[in-house]
């Protein structure tokens, strides 16, 4: 497999951009046993992604597999992750320690992919001053405070949707960068924060209408 390193990258489409943690996933299974070599017919087998399409993807990263040998399962691994940003570490806040909130925060495997996760926010009397998983729980007013003491940069905002916008305004006071939106209401931020809106209800309606539509 080859890595032209001087040629220029091509803006990556946001579903190829999607579609990359997948092949990372598989292609860790394969170097844990201790599989040398990969090829994107045995990868499309896998994950259900048309071979061709799993090419074209990589070759956004100017990654090559060699002919009849496909790709080198250590560097795909090496590249993939390098290039999706999980081998960095990146400082992370909970706001909202109820009970999805909570889950996130015990989620070891979000530390594998570089979101170190050190507190919590919420404006519970009963939760502040708690801890989850280790990590402590502070009062939401602190969070200006704590964002200064942490140098924490990503906000994963999982408060009830009443107070998304509310707790939005007091993230981005605080000076966050990053917003994870676990709420399915459409918080607004200024044009210099990056915000990933992940509604799990909105893929749970998801499910609902294709299970319907297949059982007509």
């Amino acid at each position: 497999m080859s890595v032209n390193k001087n040629m220029p990258k091509m803006t990556m489409p946001e579903p190829t951009l999607r579609r990359l943690p997948w092949y990372l996933a598989y292609v860790r299974l394969l170097e844990r046993r201790n599989i040398e070599y990969v090829s994107s017919t045995q990868i499309s087998k896998e994950i259900n992604v048309d071979a061709s399409q799993i090419a074209k993807d990589l070759s956004f990263l100017n990654i090559k597999g060699k002919t009849r040998i496909g790709y080198e399962v250590s560097m795909l691994v090496k590249e993939l992750t390098d290039f999706l940003g999980f081998k960095s570490r990146h400082t992370a806040f909970v706001i909202g320690a109820g009970s999805l909130g909570a889950a996130l925060m015990q989620d070891s495997g979000l530390s594998q992919y570089g979101l170190n996760i050190v507190a919590g926010f919420d404006v519970d009397p009963k939760l502040i001053g708690t801890h989850v998983g280790g990590i402590p729980i502070y009062d939401m007013a602190q969070l200006a405070q704590r964002q200064q003491e942490y140098g924490a940069t990503i906000a994963i905002l999982s408060v009830p949707v009443e107070h998304a916008q509310e707790a939005t305004n007091v993230i981005v006071s605080a000076g966050l960068k990053a917003i994870w939106n676990f709420t399915p209401f459409r918080i607004k931020v200024p044009d210099d924060i990056v915000i990933q809106n992940t509604s799990i209800y909105a893929h749970l309606a998801l499910i609902y209408n294709r299970m319907s539509a297949k059982m007509k």
